[in-house]
């Protein structure tokens, strides 16, 4: 995992980008009714501005309070570094979810003001589980391993 500043920036980018990506991929399928083509594209409208929030909110703020409460409940030199993992994952997503849907739901979806919360609990209820699943099972692992390959030359360059 990451060791350095640098290193913590850029798998903070990679993972922003995959989650970010997905989940509004996720969102989009959701309210047009299914999965299509054009969803792929789509998604790239919102990316523009809903990945650097996601950095910006990960890298400054979330990923410190996730470190915190997973060395709070786990002590790293009985515990196997996935699982450390798999608690600062779990941690960071019951995190961001409810932040990027409240951001998504101001920005996207602008429901009226009567219907605002009612907006925001539905786009969180029906995002946590693919969140949550995606992070743990797909890009948890898959990011862990682009950035496993880089990690050295990112260490050389620190």
């Amino acid at each position: 995992m990451p060791e350095t500043k640098l290193q913590d920036f850029i798998y903070t980018l990679i993972m922003a980008f995959v989650m970010v990506y997905v989940m509004i991929c996720y969102n989009i399928a959701i309210h047009t009714g299914g999965l299509n083509n054009f969803v792929f594209l789509e998604a790239f409208n919102e990316l523009i501005y809903m990945w650097p929030i996601a950095i910006i909110l990960e890298f400054f703020f979330i990923n410190k309070i996730a470190h915190k409460l997973t060395f709070k409940a786990l002590d790293p030199k009985k515990t196997p570094n996935i699982i450390i993992s798999y608690g600062i994952s779990i941690i960071i997503v019951t995190f961001m979810c409810p932040i990027m849907s409240l951001i998504a739901t101001i920005l996207i979806n602008k429901p009226s003001l009567d219907l605002f919360i009612s907006s925001w609990l539905q786009s969180m209820v029906l995002s946590f589980p693919m969140a949550m699943c995606f992070q743990l099972f797909y890009a948890g692992p898959i990011v862990r391993f682009i950035f496993n390959l880089f990690k050295n030359k990112l260490s050389k360059k620190a």
